[in-house]
Formats: structure tokens, sequence, C-alpha cells
């Protein structure tokens, strides 16, 4: 029986700087091209001052990829909010999407839509959390609520670097009572991975046929996370 799946990632692209320092969007082009995945969840998707601009020149992305940005429809020359954002394939229906307030010590946010690719129709977050152990707790606690009510009609995945060290504690904890985690590996730091700060969640009405980090040459030298992804499907 051929199941129809979606494969998702989520990678913290540090706005395009790699190991050796240097600004490549082109190679943060070759590491997506080389994910291959239906829906990816960027952070640090955006310069950190000025105006913000996107760290991938949309006219790269547009004629160098299958991905489409989700239009967020806040900062003029960024593409995410906070420095998150949601790629799409370009064939993939865009339903709805949306900006979401989150608890911050500093300035944080998470980004959602509705996307259906696949023929399979997702509601999709992506986040990057808070340096501060109480603060991320507080925004895991404020994204469940809110997927709840935006993902209550639909299979939801929430994804990001929630930026916790601890291997079940946290806000691992909070995520953890309302989805089930993807077990992708150890993202962090690129060149030799020890934690597991990259997350994909899911809830009840999907399930996960496989899942892991990309460990290419490129993406080690990409930027200081690797991308997780996992395939899933509806349970």
């Amino acid at each position: 029986m051929n199941l129809k799946t979606v494969k998702v990632a989520s990678y913290n692209m540090h706005k395009g700087v790699g190991a050796d320092r240097r600004r490549n969007p082109e190679r943060i082009v070759k590491v997506l091209n080389g994910l291959d995945a239906d829906i990816v969840a960027l952070q640090e998707a955006d310069r950190r001052f000025g105006r913000r601009s996107a760290a991938i020149p949309p006219l790269l992305l547009e004629q160098n990829s299958d991905y489409q940005p989700i239009p967020l429809d806040v900062q003029i020359d960024s593409m995410g909010w906070h420095g998150n954002a949601i790629l799409a394939r370009k064939s993939a229906t865009i339903h709805m999407h949306d900006v979401v307030h989150i608890p911050c010590l500093e300035p944080r946010g998470a980004v959602m839509a509705q996307i259906e690719v696949n023929g399979i129709a997702l509601c999709v977050f992506g986040m990057h959390l808070d340096l501060s152990g109480l603060w991320r707790r507080k925004q895991a606690q404020a994204v469940v609520k809110l997927a709840e009510e935006y993902g209550a009609d639909m299979p939801t995945v929430l994804m990001g670097d929630l930026n916790e060290w601890s291997a079940a504690s946290g806000c691992l904890r909070d995520f953890s009572r309302a989805y089930a985690f993807a077990d992708c590996g150890r993202s962090f730091h690129a060149r030799r991975p020890t934690a597991r700060l990259d997350r994909i969640m899911h809830c009840s009405r999907l399930q996960v046929i496989e899942s892991g980090v990309d460990r290419s040459a490129i993406a080690r030298k990409a930027s200081d996370h690797l991308p997780v992804w996992a395939r899933i499907t509806p349970a």
C-alpha cells in the first residue's frame, strides 16, 4: 500500500553564516535542495540588524529551488518574523498564514501556516525559543495553546530550535503533554553534534515513518546547526 507522506524539516540557518564565518546564501539553498523536504521551518532566516533583510535573496531562492516562502506580510525586506520563516514547495497550496506573538524576554515570535501538499493538509508552526529556561516554558505553553486553536480541524506539526539542552525536562515536558517528538537526532553544533536543540513534534493525527539529521558535508559547513527532518503520514 502506498502511503501519502509529507517530508518536513527544521533548519536554523544562522543568517547564512557558516562554519567558515562567511555569509553564503547559495550554500544554504544547496542544503535546502539536498533536504528535498516539502515544508521547511527556518530560524534566523533574516539578518539581525538594520532592515533585517532576508538572509536568502528572494530571487536566488526563486530561481534555484522549488521553494516559496510563506508570505507573512510583516516586514517588507524580511523573509520571516523575528527570524522565523516557513518554506513550502511551489506546488503546495497555502490556505492561511499568521505571525504568532509569544511571551518573551528578548524579541521572539513564531509563525504558522495551513498548507496542503501531496494531498495532505497540515497546520505548521515554526519557532525559535528563548535562551532562558523560564521563558522557554512560557513560550511552549503559549504555542501549545495557539496550536490547539489554529490546528483544531487538521493535523499539526511544530518545528524549530527549542534551545533546550535537557533530554526530557524544561519546555520538552510542556510540549510532550500534547505532542510526540520525532526521533531526529543531534543537530548542534554542526561540526560535532552533541545536543538535540532542533525538534520536530506532531499531534496524534500523524505518525512518523522515518526521521533524521542531515549530516552532509555541505550542511556541516553552511550553519552552526544541522537540519532535522521527518517523513510523516496521517495516523
